[in-house]
């Protein structure tokens, strides 16, 4: 099979469930990646076991006429190029995940008579996937109410596909003799408002100082200077431009600080966590609020919108937890029923009906 997509961890991560589901059933399966030079794909799964293939694609929406318009004259180029890796490696089936690869290998696929499937991770599907909708065989979606979207018939309620890893070791750490642990992240990118949040909180989390610690992906950019604030402070933190191990990061946590992703929330709830989500304002229709919102509703995490987000305002919400340690208890209940185990092997279970019906 091939799978497509990629560009952050949110697209890239279920892409790799998926993979792991078919390999743990076969381990001849043969799995190609399809994604771009730009994208973590290239980072990732050069570390994994997993081939990968490039195409020469870029984004249309939302970045200014000129990008925009050099995007779209890239777009038959990339066509060419899905063709060309298709008929070469001539998979039963092709599965997007979303990214900017995802579009031009998948409707490739649809127009050569293979097999073909979308994973819309998000509430709130994209523009890409929203046309790709019309033309493949399956639909998988992490939501019920991202069904409406879609032809009804082609649509599979599958939850987020996970890495097996994160549901592993769901019971809280022990905080005997451990500091309170914050996992903080703002994506595979960083996020310059969390990072800059966070260390406008240390003064008010000072009284916390001796029995906190914190495990902070910065992104590259912010990594210094977040280190030397958090050294200034007195404050023992671990900063990381990026984490690899992202589900051990999970385990050693008590409560987490970051994006609404669609893939970070479902990590969320696999892992049982509680979360201090602070959706990226600037994602495309605000698809992150309203991923935030399931978590919130279900009493299983607080939103912060980035408009009220304040160092003040951060650091009561940690102190809170830290002091109510029954409530993060019961909202770790709550997003630990939410989670779903069995993403990934549903979704293989419907690649493998798509091909048998072929």
């Amino acid at each position: 099979m091939i799978i497509a997509g990629g560009g952050t961890g949110g697209h890239l991560f279920p892409g790799i469930a998926i993979a792991e589901e078919f390999l743990r059933r076969d381990r001849d399966d043969r799995i190609l990646f399809v994604g771009t030079d730009r994208g973590i794909e290239k980072r990732i799964l050069g570390d994994l076991v997993y081939s990968l293939q490039t195409i020469d694609v870029s984004g249309v929406k939302g970045r200014g006429w000129k990008k925009s318009l050099a995007a779209l004259f890239r777009i038959p180029g990339s066509l060419i190029q899905s063709f060309r890796i298709i008929r070469r490696f001539s998979p039963d089936l092709v599965v997007g995940v979303g990214g900017y690869a995802s579009g031009p290998a998948v409707l490739t696929a649809c127009l050569m008579g293979v097999p073909t499937a979308i994973a819309e991770q998000n509430a709130l599907p994209g523009l890409t996937n929203r046309i790709l909708g019309k033309v493949v065989d399956r639909i998988f979606v992490s939501f019920a109410q991202t069904g409406r979207w879609f032809h009804a018939g082609k649509v599979v309620v599958s939850g987020n596909p996970i890495r097996q890893a994160f549901f592993s070791e769901r019971k809280a750490p022990e905080r005997q003799g451990r500091p309170f642990t914050l996992l903080i992240f703002g994506g595979s990118q960083g996020a310059h408002a969390v990072n800059r949040a966070v260390t406008e909180a240390l003064d008010d989390l000072a009284p916390l100082r001796e029995d906190l610690y914190i495990i902070h992906q910065t992104g590259s950019q912010d990594r210094d200077e977040v280190a030397r604030t958090y050294q200034a402070k007195g404050v023992t933190a671990e900063v990381l431009p990026f984490i690899t191990d992202m589900a051990a990061a999970y385990r050693k946590a008590d409560l987490l600080i970051c994006r609404a992703g669609a893939t970070s929330i479902a990590e969320i709830t696999a892992a049982g966590k509680t979360a201090i989500l602070i959706p990226f304002p600037f994602a495309v229709e605000d698809h992150q609020t309203g991923n935030a919102e399931v978590l919130v509703q279900a009493g299983a995490a607080e939103m912060i919108p980035e408009r009220e987000l304040t160092g003040a305002r951060l650091a009561a919400s940690v102190k809170r937890y830290y002091d109510h340690p029954e409530l993060l208890r019961d909202m770790e209940a709550r997003s630990a029923g939410l989670g779903n185990v069995r993403a990934a092997a549903d979704i293989v279970d419907g690649c493998l009906m798509l091909v048998r019906q072929r």
